[in-house]
């Protein structure tokens, strides 16, 4: 994965045989995912590398994430729980995502049309983390790590494999990593699972 946030802009993530390549899904997104930078970069969000794409924090929390995929590019908000969505954008990662937590952009001029939207929201998010106020948990049928949880938050290719898994499936992930007793060793293991999952199979499959 990449290290360095120019990177992504430039060549994609890192996490796949496509990066620094022409078919890499950032590619054809690029002019779209600059104009998404500005506008969180403008809104005085902090910008950090995490699993590989830009994420955007204010006062040590995370409040978005930039992803990239062949059909779309999109920005994703962390505590979705929260957001108020007046003007109806945002949508669901997959079927079994708890929240509406992202907009979804399909052409280059969707950001700058959106562009109020989307420093609106983005504010309403730092509001939040400035406030200290954190979204309600719901019970899960399976009780994923919080680390797992914002990994697929990061990553909407792992997010939508993942949720395509059987509950066994995902419940082999979530016993594995629970059973991890420091973050970096679950967030290590989630890497190394991350193959297993694109592939949809188990923990234990081979």
């Amino acid at each position: 994965m990449i290290t360095d946030i120019g990177d992504f802009f430039r060549l994609g993530c890192g996490r796949c045989p496509r990066f620094a390549t022409p078919e890499c899904s950032v590619r054809p997104w690029e002019a779209g995912l600059a104009a998404l930078r500005r506008l969180c970069l403008d809104a005085g969000l902090e910008e950090v590398v995490k699993w590989g794409h830009p994420c955007y924090m204010h006062k040590g929390r995370n409040i978005a994430i930039i992803g990239a995929l062949r059909g779309d590019f999109r920005l994703s908000f962390f505590n979705a729980a929260l957001m108020k969505d007046p003007d109806g954008v945002l949508e669901r990662q997959g079927p079994n995502t708890q929240h509406p937590d992202m907009i979804r952009f399909t052409a280059h001029d969707q950001v700058t049309a959106r562009a109020a939207t989307i420093t609106g929201y983005l504010h309403e998010a730092m509001g939040y983390a400035e406030a200290g106020i954190l979204s309600p948990r719901r019970p899960r049928a399976v009780d994923l790590p919080e680390e797992l949880i914002e990994a697929l938050d990061a990553d909407p290719e792992l997010a939508e494999a993942f949720h395509a898994l059987t509950p066994g499936r995902q419940k082999s992930y979530a016993f594995n990593l629970n059973t991890a007793k420091t973050v970096a060793t679950r967030i290590a293991r989630i890497e190394k699972f991350r193959p297993k999952i694109m592939a949809g199979k188990g923990a234990l499959d081979r």
